[in-house]
């Protein structure tokens, strides 16, 4: 018997290729330039007018920021002198902005959050068409017809409501009424004109823009890990909250974002409902509150030419707070739209 020789071959040595790599880039036409020269002049004159509205805001505000100084963000005080620094503030308008657009969140965001999962996970396409078209529709209807309705209806029907809770939940003190002397009031007219009926109005205002994200944010969740989820067994319930709601939270967070944005520069509304105060009023259900919205719209038919530059320096506030919300929130969106995780 022979013994068996095994040879070795060595590897094949393979060429490295240095010819370059062809580009993929398709040659542009004309059509294609045209429609990136459009697009980018779209962007570029948005952005442009963006920045124009803020450098009108701080030169036209540059004036009454100079002769506040920093005092203009703690004075509660609303009389602009040249030259007293302490004669004016947005400390009580701004804080006034802030609880009308938080009671107008805390509303809205459990309305917005179920109406978006009944369009995109329980009603049928028929309806589903019908009641996204009801919804989109409410976003055009004028401020003016909201404040008008708030004024006019809601008020009278939001005054028992709120009585009921300042009687009942009025040892938390943001639900109290009280008068100067820390007595209770219970009649009807010191509790309206509040920031919890203005807040109201602007909840319903709000409404449209947050469904109208979640529910883009709902239905974009992969249709494969639904069908697997339910494939294992899981409920309807189940399915939605392992993979609907972790996939759409971007679109959650992001819709109150813009929602909030909405809500503090709201100003018809507003001014038709408020009784305007220039004190810091932490009772919530108490007549008298303020925005910076409505301050300027109060005030500028009859202001001096310094006042005008106060209430340019008031806007430059809103200004900045509104697009530093909108911008946050919009990222938060486009994040979500990229992709998203699901608990398994």
């Amino acid at each position: 018997m022979t013994d068996a020789v095994t040879e070795i071959i060595p590897p094949r040595e393979t060429k490295t290729s240095t010819a370059p790599r062809r580009s993929l880039r398709s040659l542009p036409v004309f059509s294609d330039r045209v429609f990136r020269a459009v697009c980018f002049a779209a962007g570029g004159v948005t952005v442009a007018i963006m920045l124009a509205v803020g450098v009108f805001l701080s030169a036209r505000g540059g004036q009454a920021l100079a002769s506040a100084g920093p005092s203009f963000l703690w004075v509660q005080e609303w009389n602009p002198r040249d030259g007293v620094p302490d004669s004016f503030g947005i400390a009580a308008v701004l804080f006034g902005t802030v609880t009308i657009a938080v009671i107008a969140l805390l509303l809205s965001f459990p309305l917005a959050f179920g109406t978006a999962l009944l369009i995109s996970e329980i009603l049928p396409s028929p309806v589903k068409r019908a009641m996204v078209t009801i919804v989109d529709l409410m976003a055009a209807v004028p401020s003016v017809v909201f404040g008008l309705w708030g004024v006019q209806y809601l008020q009278e029907n939001a005054v028992p409501v709120a009585q009921w809770i300042s009687s009942t939940f009025g040892w938390i003190p943001v639900f109290a009424v009280t008068d100067s002397d820390g007595a209770s009031l219970t009649e009807a007219s010191a509790f309206t004109s509040s920031a919890f009926i203005a807040g109201m109005v602007v909840a319903l205002m709000v409404l449209p823009t947050q469904t109208s994200i979640m529910r883009e944010a709902f239905s974009q969740a992969p249709i494969g890990e639904r069908e697997g989820a339910l494939a294992l067994g899981s409920t309807r319930w189940g399915m939605i909250r392992t993979v609907v709601l972790p996939f759409g939270r971007g679109g959650i967070i992001g819709g109150t974002m813009l929602g909030l944005g909405r809500a503090l520069g709201e100003t018809i509304a507003v001014y038709m409902i408020i009784s305007p105060i220039f004190t810091i009023n932490w009772q919530v259900l108490k007549t008298g509150t303020n925005s910076v919205s409505a301050l300027i719209a109060l005030r500028y038919g009859e202001s001096s030419e310094f006042g005008l530059s106060a209430l340019m320096a008031a806007g430059l506030a809103l200004f900045l707070i509104t697009l530093v919300i909108n911008f946050t929130a919009s990222s938060i969106v486009a994040r979500s739209r990229s992709g998203a995780e699901s608990n398994g």
